[in-house]
């Protein structure tokens, strides 16, 4: 297809010592296609990335940037197959996510607390760094490990109701029951930022997305594709997004045809 950018590493194999350069490895590969571009431009100045496992032969990861509209459909921009998470797979996910796709300043990116993440992120040359971009967390993956450490005292509930909450009066209000059932609770949360989990202090960035939706684009795109062959999983992402975009379009023309208005 016209406009699809695909990035593709290889790795050098050495036979006894030596440099062979008739040979060479899969490494990784980063793709997107041109109408993902264009819709990102209309989408909400977010977007939010995970990684989901391959199965079969090879294994690996897909690394996934999830967008939103404003009618609150999301939408995989990017991919990108990497040999696992760290921060090198990452880096090279990022800076081709923000070099072909997410061209805006002021972006908020939603994400888990993967140290190979953040190292990305904050890398000096990366254009991931504040003013340009902005962090927040996946508030599911912060109440799945605040669970771990707080078993059976209904802590993942009170975590993400705090999280969800839009008014100081309602976030105390969890927060102080989270200070009744466990002091360490409270002292817990305060290592993180307020901004990076809560829609109290994000300023509106997140537009109420609180979660990557990973679950959700593996449905919707990636499901029963994580176990054929790579260059497979690249022409079922193609197909099932061209499905999708050939769908939502004849429903915007259903709409304009009975003359609904859009604001």
């Amino acid at each position: 297809m016209p406009g699809t950018v695909a990035v593709l590493r290889m790795s050098p194999v050495h036979v006894g010592g030596q440099l062979d350069e008739s040979l060479a490895f899969f490494h990784r590969l980063f793709w997107t296609f041109s109408p993902c571009i264009e819709a990102f431009c209309h989408c909400k100045p977010l977007v939010s990335i995970d990684g989901t496992h391959l199965y079969g032969k090879y294994g690996g990861m897909l690394l996934v940037a999830i967008a939103q509209d404003g009618n609150s459909n999301i939408l995989s921009v990017a991919f990108a197959l990497v040999e696992g998470e760290n921060a090198e797979s990452w880096s090279f996910f990022l800076s081709h996510l923000r070099e072909h796709v997410t061209l805006q300043p002021g972006l908020l990116v939603i994400s888990d607390r993967h140290n190979g993440i953040k190292v990305a992120l904050e890398a000096p040359d990366g254009r991931w760094l504040p003013l340009s971009a902005y962090r927040a967390f996946c508030i599911r993956h912060v109440a799945a490990n605040f669970a771990l450490t707080f078993k059976g005292k209904d802590a993942r509930r009170l975590l993400v109701n705090a999280a969800y909450t839009k008014t100081e009066v309602e976030f105390y209000y969890w927060f102080d029951i989270l200070r009744s059932e466990d002091p360490a609770m409270c002292d817990s949360v305060n290592r993180i930022e307020y901004s990076l989990w809560t829609q109290l202090c994000d300023e509106g960035c997140r537009f109420g997305y609180m979660m990557t939706n990973i679950s959700e684009c593996v449905n919707s795109i990636l499901k029963g594709v994580r176990n054929i062959p790579m260059c497979s999983l690249v022409k079922a992402t193609y197909g099932r997004l061209a499905e999708l975009f050939v769908r939502k379009g004849r429903e915007a023309e259903a709409q304009l045809e009975i003359e609904q208005q859009f604001s």
